[in-house]
């Protein structure tokens, strides 16, 4: 496991130790103080039946751990689907010379499904959470995409950055929050990223709750819900989903849908109308 890999790893298993009590894992607490607020190296290695020595190297970016190690290790830490996949995926990649990834472009599949959502509001994520596309709809309903310089245009980045976003988001405290654990998700990809180093770093000089949500190690795959306001429309209870590209794993479709028969679906039909005349009221390019 490469040393960026190995850091992130140990350092991941730490946050998560921190946070487990041991009552959770079914350890009998005595009345003497802790020195830890959650299970002590120790407790972790005895329940992963390792020893003490080999798990601190683990948790020190010392050693590199086996798959069986590692999966003793999650179950000690009762780690969730995410977190597994998360951990696996920091192990299972192999170290390769650095290299300077290639600028994305949405893919044109993606593009024409993306246009062919006129009812939906969706748009294209791809490296590092990078917005690569939009359809109308998302401008009218999040924020206008369009103004915003290419190399700004990244979710969490808008997230933290562009006042619009927190009028939108009613719900902004948690939508920023998974944003950050998504973001976590990403960096086990390339954790020496340096435009993912970049920023973090921007992020974690500007705002002090996103310094707090990184520094915390969570991680999550895509938020699955949250509550949205538009001007016109009003408060709109939306459910988020995401489809992954076959032909390129780095680029992902998130698409925003109601209830069917909710006030939040007719709401977002009537947006979805005020769009379609808006788009049919501009100019035509020659």
């Amino acid at each position: 496991m490469p040393g960026g890999r190995a850091r992130e790893l140990g350092a991941f298993l730490r946050a998560r130790r921190d946070e487990l009590p041991p009552e959770a894992v079914g350890l009998t607490v005595w009345d003497e103080p802790r020195r830890v607020p959650g299970l002590r190296r120790e407790e972790v290695a005895e329940l992963a039946a390792i020893s003490t020595d080999y798990y601190s190297r683990i948790e020190q970016a010392r050693i590199a751990v086996t798959p069986s190690v590692l999966a003793a290790v999650a179950s000690a830490l009762r780690l969730d689907d995410t977190q597994r996949h998360y951990v696996f995926g920091l192990l299972g990649r192999e170290a390769g010379a650095a290299r300077r990834p290639r600028a994305q472009c949405v893919q044109p599949q993606l593009r024409r499904l993306l246009d062919g959502l006129t009812a939906i509001p969706a748009l294209v994520l791809g490296r590092y959470m990078d917005v690569l596309a939009w359809n109308d709809l998302a401008s009218v309903l999040v924020t206008d995409f369009a103004r915003i310089p290419q190399d700004e245009r990244n979710w969490v980045r808008l997230i933290f950055t562009d006042p619009r976003m927190r009028e939108v988001h009613a719900d902004w405290q948690d939508v920023a929050r998974q944003s950050v654990a998504q973001l976590r998700m990403e960096a086990s990809a390339n954790p020496g990223s340096a435009r993912l180093e970049a920023l973090v770093g921007e992020l974690a000089e500007r705002d002090a709750a996103f310094r707090g949500w990184w520094s915390s190690y969570q991680v999550a795959v895509e938020v699955r819900g949250t509550t949205m306001r538009h001007p016109v429309a009003g408060t709109l209870e939306l459910e988020s989903s995401t489809l992954a590209s076959t032909i390129d794993p780095d680029q992902r479709l998130v698409s925003w849908t109601a209830r069917p028969g909710s006030h939040s679906s007719r709401r977002l039909r009537a947006l979805a109308r005020l769009s379609a005349d808006t788009a049919s009221d501009a100019p035509v390019a020659a």
